[in-house]
């Protein structure tokens, strides 16, 4: 056995994950989650389709979520506003996770065309997130300390 110091946890954001005591699996991906060629998301889609089958306790994923490089984005030739287009992204994600069960954590990133450009960077705003499934999906900051029990 290691041992390892104790260090203090972050006091301002200290997510926990409550699950029983057991092996975890846990998938953790990055975006952007869109081909540089296109926004249809069919990376996402693969995601989706993996986390339905695996069927992870935890999903883990980091943005950017639409990415404000990606040449569409930034020759605005999307379809609806970045707004539109990232809610329906995040309900695609919460949709597509739900027969699964798995926790989902939704971590911000710098390049998300529409969220805040700062660093410490707050969690994502989803104020249309079913009431179904808010114990599961948890969005925190960026950085922020995760401890999955």
């Amino acid at each position: 056995s290691l041992d390892f110091p104790s260090f203090p946890k972050n006091p301002f954001f200290p997510p926990k994950l409550l699950l029983p005591l057991e092996q975890r699996m846990v998938l953790v991906a990055c975006g952007p989650f869109t081909p540089s060629d296109g926004v249809a998301f069919e990376p996402l889609s693969d995601l989706l389709e993996v986390v339905a089958r695996d069927r992870p306790d935890v999903c883990v994923l980091f943005g950017p979520f639409l990415d404000a490089k990606h040449e569409q984005v930034e020759s605005c030739q999307l379809l609806g506003s970045f707004s539109d287009v990232f809610r329906l992204c995040l309900r695609t994600i919460v949709e597509g996770t739900r027969s699964a069960g798995s926790q989902l954590v939704l971590v911000p990133s710098l390049r998300d065309v529409s969220h805040d450009f700062v660093y410490p960077q707050p969690p994502f705003a989803f104020p249309d997130l079913p009431k179904e499934d808010r114990a599961r999906v948890l969005l925190v900051p960026e950085p922020c300390t995760l401890d999955i029990d």
